[in-house]
Protein backbone atom coordinates (compact mmCIF):
# COMPACT_ATOMS: atom_id res chain seq x y z
CA UNK A 1 0.00 0.00 0.00
CA UNK A 2 1.65 3.44 -1.01
CA UNK A 3 2.16 5.59 1.13
CA UNK A 4 -0.06 8.90 1.59
CA UNK A 5 1.36 12.66 0.43
CA UNK A 6 1.13 13.42 4.63
CA UNK A 7 3.10 10.68 5.18
CA UNK A 8 5.50 10.79 2.37
CA UNK A 9 6.38 14.38 3.78
CA UNK A 10 6.67 13.09 7.32
CA UNK A 11 8.99 10.67 5.84
CA UNK A 12 11.26 13.05 3.94
CA UNK A 13 10.93 15.31 7.26
CA UNK A 14 12.55 12.15 9.04
CA UNK A 15 14.94 11.52 6.91
CA UNK A 16 16.74 15.25 6.72
CA UNK A 17 16.71 15.12 10.89
CA UNK A 18 18.40 11.83 10.22
CA UNK A 19 20.80 13.07 7.91
CA UNK A 20 21.50 16.28 10.19
CA UNK A 21 21.55 14.42 13.75
CA UNK A 22 23.50 11.06 12.98
CA UNK A 23 25.17 11.51 9.00
CA UNK A 24 26.80 8.36 9.73
CA UNK A 25 24.06 6.46 10.90
CA UNK A 26 21.98 7.38 7.69
CA UNK A 27 24.93 6.36 5.51
CA UNK A 28 25.00 2.95 6.68
CA UNK A 29 21.23 2.99 5.78
CA UNK A 30 21.37 3.91 2.09
CA UNK A 31 21.48 -0.04 1.15
CA UNK A 32 25.82 -0.34 0.52
CA UNK A 33 24.89 -3.53 2.57
CA UNK A 34 22.26 -4.62 0.70
CA UNK A 35 24.35 -4.08 -2.42
CA UNK A 36 27.45 -5.72 -1.31
CA UNK A 37 25.16 -8.90 0.01
CA UNK A 38 23.97 -8.94 -3.64
CA UNK A 39 26.97 -8.32 -5.69
CA UNK A 40 28.75 -11.13 -3.09
CA UNK A 41 25.50 -13.51 -4.12
CA UNK A 42 25.99 -12.87 -7.84
CA UNK A 43 29.59 -13.60 -7.80
CA UNK A 44 29.14 -17.07 -6.05
CA UNK A 45 26.71 -18.08 -8.41
CA UNK A 46 28.88 -17.45 -11.08
CA UNK A 47 31.41 -19.51 -9.30
CA UNK A 48 29.21 -22.20 -8.91
CA UNK A 49 27.68 -21.55 -12.24
CA UNK A 50 31.41 -22.25 -13.55
CA UNK A 51 31.51 -25.53 -11.00
CA UNK A 52 28.48 -27.13 -12.82
CA UNK A 53 29.99 -26.90 -16.56
CA UNK A 54 32.98 -28.92 -15.41
CA UNK A 55 30.59 -31.63 -13.83
CA UNK A 56 28.87 -31.47 -16.69
CA UNK A 57 31.75 -31.93 -18.80
CA UNK A 58 33.14 -34.51 -16.12
CA UNK A 59 29.64 -36.37 -16.65
CA UNK A 60 30.56 -36.50 -20.09
CA UNK A 61 33.94 -37.69 -20.33
CA UNK A 62 33.53 -40.18 -18.12
CA UNK A 63 30.43 -41.33 -19.19
CA UNK A 64 28.36 -40.75 -16.24
CA UNK A 65 24.77 -39.36 -17.08
CA UNK A 66 23.96 -38.64 -13.68
CA UNK A 67 27.50 -36.58 -12.95
CA UNK A 68 26.17 -34.59 -16.31
CA UNK A 69 22.68 -33.94 -15.12
CA UNK A 70 23.53 -32.86 -11.75
CA UNK A 71 26.09 -30.31 -13.49
CA UNK A 72 22.95 -29.02 -15.44
CA UNK A 73 20.98 -29.00 -12.37
CA UNK A 74 23.60 -26.63 -10.61
CA UNK A 75 24.59 -24.28 -13.43
CA UNK A 76 20.30 -24.06 -14.05
CA UNK A 77 20.61 -23.07 -9.70
CA UNK A 78 23.26 -20.98 -10.14
CA UNK A 79 21.68 -19.01 -13.22
CA UNK A 80 18.67 -18.28 -11.23
CA UNK A 81 20.46 -17.59 -8.55
CA UNK A 82 22.26 -14.67 -10.34
CA UNK A 83 19.85 -13.19 -12.43
CA UNK A 84 17.50 -12.90 -9.05
CA UNK A 85 20.11 -11.58 -7.06
CA UNK A 86 21.13 -9.01 -10.48
CA UNK A 87 17.72 -7.89 -10.62
CA UNK A 88 17.60 -6.82 -6.61
CA UNK A 89 20.54 -5.11 -6.22
CA UNK A 90 20.12 -1.43 -5.91
CA UNK A 91 22.08 0.79 -8.35
CA UNK A 92 24.97 2.85 -7.22
CA UNK A 93 23.38 6.31 -6.61
CA UNK A 94 19.83 4.27 -5.83
CA UNK A 95 18.96 4.94 -1.75
CA UNK A 96 16.62 2.13 -0.27
CA UNK A 97 13.51 4.12 0.86
CA UNK A 98 10.13 3.52 1.84
CA UNK A 99 9.04 6.24 -1.07
CA UNK A 100 10.78 4.82 -3.97
CA UNK A 101 10.06 2.77 -6.80
CA UNK A 102 7.29 0.72 -5.84
CA UNK A 103 8.23 -2.41 -6.95
CA UNK A 104 10.51 -2.99 -4.10
CA UNK A 105 8.01 -2.69 -1.43
CA UNK A 106 5.43 -5.66 -2.60
CA UNK A 107 8.86 -8.03 -2.56
CA UNK A 108 10.25 -7.20 1.02
CA UNK A 109 7.47 -5.75 3.20
CA UNK A 110 8.38 -7.46 6.29
CA UNK A 111 12.21 -6.24 6.18
CA UNK A 112 10.96 -2.69 5.37
CA UNK A 113 8.55 -2.75 7.93
CA UNK A 114 10.87 -3.63 10.79
CA UNK A 115 13.39 -1.30 9.48
CA UNK A 116 11.22 0.97 9.59
CA UNK A 117 10.01 0.20 12.96
CA UNK A 118 13.64 0.07 14.38
CA UNK A 119 14.25 3.94 12.97
CA UNK A 120 11.07 4.99 14.46
CA UNK A 121 12.17 3.43 17.83
CA UNK A 122 15.36 5.26 17.29
CA UNK A 123 13.86 8.20 16.72
CA UNK A 124 11.76 8.41 19.44
CA UNK A 125 14.08 7.62 22.09
CA UNK A 126 16.32 10.47 20.82
CA UNK A 127 13.53 12.52 21.45
CA UNK A 128 12.94 11.11 24.82
CA UNK A 129 16.42 11.80 25.67
CA UNK A 130 16.54 15.32 24.56
CA UNK A 131 13.32 16.26 26.07
CA UNK A 132 14.83 15.05 29.68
Amino acid sequence: MPLSEHEQRMLEQMERALYAEDPKFATALEGSGLRRYTRRRVYQAVAGFLVGIALLMAGMVFQQTWVSVAGFLVMLGCAVLAITGWRKAPKPGEQQSAGSGGGGERRHPRQRRSMMNRIEQRWQRRRDEQGQ
